[in-house]
């Protein structure tokens, strides 16, 4: 999370309690404020934490955050499966947006030969269709965030507002069957927010393992999505269907798929 000591106990303290005021940060650490608004600052543009009136509160659940490079090796096949459906949801000349995290990335390459307008705020993203002659990319800028290879925070939420994206793929942390979907970072899930809110067409690739997980952030409910994609090992179409929510499961093997009305 990060190599600083204080750092790392000011980001335990607030795991703790969620919120702590500058002055308890101080005594805590047997630092000037001076010293903790800094810190605080400085924490607020990795996207850690959010400052308030006199202090801060956490940003996201650090005990159960895992690296982007750790996920791009978790459930693999599942993931390219579900990378390979989403790809039949894009037209040529489209603009769409693409998340950041393993299973968007891996759609991202099954995009690389196609005419596209990509709107980004993953770093990972860029430098893979970044030399793709057929591809206009746009990359949103703001404050890094290491752990997941992306921009996030106001820079990046502004640049989004003039921009009309047809398709956004989102990623997530966890869904539930009440269709409520949710992220580890609250900054993250505020600009996750704000893609849905300029996409015409809203759709979130999770594998089967997110279901029935609950992260620190909600960034949408089930009428906020047009379509989840998941893999053949997602059970719970109905659940989400009495939501209205649309469902598209990949099977590769078949290559049949159950779908429910998506919208094109």
């Amino acid at each position: 999370m990060t190599h600083i000591p204080r750092h790392a106990e000011i980001l335990k303290l607030l795991s703790l309690l969620r919120s702590v005021s500058v002055g308890d940060f101080s005594q805590k650490l047997d630092v000037s404020e001076v010293t903790i608004r800094k810190d605080l600052t400085q924490l607020e543009e990795m996207g850690c934490l959010i400052r308030t009136r006199g202090g801060a509160r956490i940003a996201e659940d650090i005990r159960f955050l895992k690296a982007i490079e750790v996920r791009q090796h978790e459930h693999i096949e599942a993931k390219q499966s579900i990378a390979r459906k989403a790809r039949e949801l894009v037209q040529e000349g489209e603009t769409i947006y693409l998340d950041a995290g393993s299973t968007c990335l891996l759609l991202a390459k099954e995009l690389k030969d196609t005419n596209l307008r990509v709107v980004t705020n993953s770093i990972d993203v860029m430098v893979l269709l970044g030399e793709c002659p057929e591809i206009s990319l746009i990359s949103l800028g703001g404050s890094y965030r290491k752990e997941a290879g992306s921009f996030i925070g106001p820079m990046a939420i502004e640049a989004l507002r003039p921009l009309n994206i047809e398709t956004c793929f989102l990623g997530t942390t966890g869904f539930s069957a009440r269709g409520v979907f949710s992220s580890q970072n609250l900054i993250e899930s505020q600009l996750k927010q704000k893609v849905i809110e300029v996409s015409k067409r809203r759709v979130v690739l999770a594998d089967s393992t997110k279901f029935g997980r609950e992260a620190f952030s909600i960034f949408a409910r089930a009428g906020d999505v047009d379509v989840l994609i998941s893999d053949k090992d997602f059970t719970h179409e109905k659940d989400l269907k009495a939501f209205g929510l649309e469902v598209i499961i990949s099977d590769d093997q078949s290559d049949n798929f159950s779908r429910q009305g998506v919208r094109r």
